[in-house]
């Protein structure tokens, strides 16, 4: 048995979804709140027996592998360790390379052992006292502080090394953790972080995985981060989300900034559902992360040019992610931390509640210092915005955005909406009745009477599945039949798109009569059918064409087709 489905048999869907809402025994199945959109009627029901989820307000659903990825924001291995961990699963060690496990959790200890170096140095030496001082006329708080786990890197080329050193942790392990550079010299290394104040760097689940210092010597850069390392990847991190996920879940937005220091001001404020971008450009990874768990994003970047620029480099990036983004850019060029010092929580709450719609800011950019009574530089501007708005991949969402900037930019929406080509197909999840009711009964009787199998596709024909929304499934469970395996919810993940799971998730929880062979078959017909059908449909097309172009030869081979395939659809 595969380790996936040794865990998915020993684990409780019922127990790891009372970790996000509270359930209630309705029948054979367990009902509560929706974790993924917030509702007053419990619609998210959970089904122990089948061991999978579905919520029938925003269509969400799966198994336990689904539900922990989507509420802890992992991946499916990172799901499996989390869920072996839980029940007590050991996990084969030979699908991982020993080495590259190896180096991964000597890091992970070599990062822990740093990161209690540099908060005993932060307040138990002289020179780190006065970063303390300097932190407290930030007006950090400590237990700001120690929630955050600030340190501080004493100003010294080889503090950090002979600490290690006096561990005898080799400097090349040090290095391979981005924590030292190579000398000149052969064997030569000196500290990474010298004279700043450390901000660690943590994973979603809460491991150490990189550093963040900031200088108070002032010396270059101002702010300076770990390298790419075995644990860390510049761009795929936000700062601060492993403890603001559930604050942002609450508040159903996320507040960006760009640095540390901006975060631990809003933290210390109570403002706690924010994220900071680590000081670099926001990338598709990151708002992918911060999507997981809110729907609109409000971005409050410095209030200088560069702040400005950047925040206009980001919203593009949220629209194509299809989140809500909002610009709040402040006063006086100040930035997050400087406007919450100078000005207070309640103002910067209240300018948080007037926050620019992202497409308004958009607009407003590329329109700044731009002649708009001239007709070829307001054309560049208009043609400039559809750009953007052609990435935002919701249809619905896409037309109001067009509708949008119509009256922002005064434009005749009709004519915007003649510039835009080849839109991308919406990316949303379809709505009850995404699988014909014959796709979505054979699939019920394939998954819960997988004897009938064999008396199913004693019937199958080349194609009866080709076009068909469920087609991916069913040719998944024909393969598997074929070659003697088993095949479950879980193993589709790879392969099928979310809507046919969510959908087949919805299918599976249904409460079904009893199946039989003919009714199977009967499924199976009404599907051949569909799929002659829609065969029917191309062809009359080609034929169409054919007789535009005086095709004659092509034209009768296209009718011949025609006649049999209308033949088949009459036999069924």
């Amino acid at each position: 048995m595969e380790i996936n489905e040794q865990i998915r048999q020993v684990s409780s869907i019922v127990e790891i979804a009372s970790q996000y809402t509270t359930l209630k025994r309705r029948g054979r199945k367990h009902v509560g709140l929706c974790p993924f959109h917030s509702e007053k009627t419990p619609s998210f029901t959970v089904d122990e027996e089948k061991q999978l989820f579905h919520c029938f307000g925003c269509g969400v659903g799966g198994d336990v592998f689904s539900l922990v990825m989507e509420k802890e924001n992992l991946d499916f291995p990172e799901a499996l360790k989390y869920l072996a961990e839980k029940y007590h699963v050991p996990l084969p060690q030979q699908r991982v390379n020993p080495q590259v496990l190896k180096l991964e959790e000597k890091i992970f200890k070599t990062n822990e052992l740093a990161l209690g170096f540099f908060r005993k140095n932060l307040f138990s030496t002289e020179e780190g006292m006065a970063a303390l001082e300097y932190l407290k006329k930030r007006e950090l708080s400590e237990d700001t502080i120690q929630a955050l786990k600030i340190g501080y890197a004493m100003n010294a080329w080889g503090s950090l090394l002979s600490f290690f050193q006096e561990k005898n942790v080799p400097a090349t392990l040090l290095e391979k953790a981005g924590l030292v550079l190579p000398g000149k010299k052969k064997d030569e290394y000196y500290d990474r972080f010298r004279g700043r104040i450390i901000f660690p760097i943590f994973s979603l689940t809460g491991k150490g995985v990189a550093f963040g210092g900031r200088t108070v010597i002032d010396a270059e850069p101002k702010y300076l981060n770990s390298p790419d390392t075995p644990l860390y990847s510049k761009g795929k991190l936000l700062y601060g989300l492993n403890l603001s996920k559930d604050a942002i879940r609450d508040a159903g937005e996320v507040l960006l900034v760009e640095g540390y220091t901006d975060y631990a001001a809003l933290y210390q404020a109570g403002i706690t559902n924010v994220v900071a971008s680590l000081g670099t450009a926001l990338t598709p990874h990151q708002v992918s992360q911060a999507a997981r768990f809110a729907p609109r994003m409000i971005i409050s970047y410095d209030g200088d040019a560069a702040g400005r620029n950047a925040c206009a480099r980001a919203i593009p990036l949220c629209l194509e992610k299809g989140m809500n983004v909002q610009a709040l850019i402040l006063p006086e060029d100040l930035d997050p931390d400087g406007f919450l010092r100078k000005y207070g929580r309640d103002r910067f709450l209240g300018l948080m509640k007037k926050s620019l719609p992202g497409l308004k800011f958009l607009i407003d950019m590329h329109s700044r210092g731009v002649k708009m009574n001239v007709p070829e530089e307001k054309a560049k501007v208009v043609r400039a915005v559809i750009k953007e708005i052609e990435k935002v991949p919701d249809s619905v969402a896409r037309g109001e955005y067009v509708k949008q900037t119509s009256e922002f930019l005064s434009v005749d929406e009709g004519l915007l909406r003649t510039i835009i080509e080849n839109r991308p197909p919406e990316k949303g999840a379809e709505a009850g009745d995404f699988l014909s009711p014959a796709e979505k009964r054979l699939l019920q009787i394939l998954f819960e009477n997988k004897d009938m199998a064999a008396f199913v596709f004693e019937e199958f024909q080349e194609g009866d599945f080709r076009g068909l929304k469920s087609e991916p499934v069913l040719t998944f469970i024909q393969e598997s039949f074929r070659d003697g395996r088993e095949w479950s919810f879980h193993d589709l993940k790879e392969s099928v798109k979310a809507p046919v799971l969510d959908s087949l998730s919805r299918a599976l929880q249904e409460r079904t009569r009893q199946a039989s062979v003919e009714e199977a078959r009967d499924c199976l017909r009404a599907l051949r059918k569909v799929v002659f059908q829609n065969r029917l449909k191309e062809l009359q097309a080609e034929i169409a064409r054919s007789e535009k172009r005086g095709e004659k030869e092509k034209l009768l081979t296209l009718l011949y087709q025609k006649q049999d395939i209308t033949k088949q659809i009459l036999a069924l």
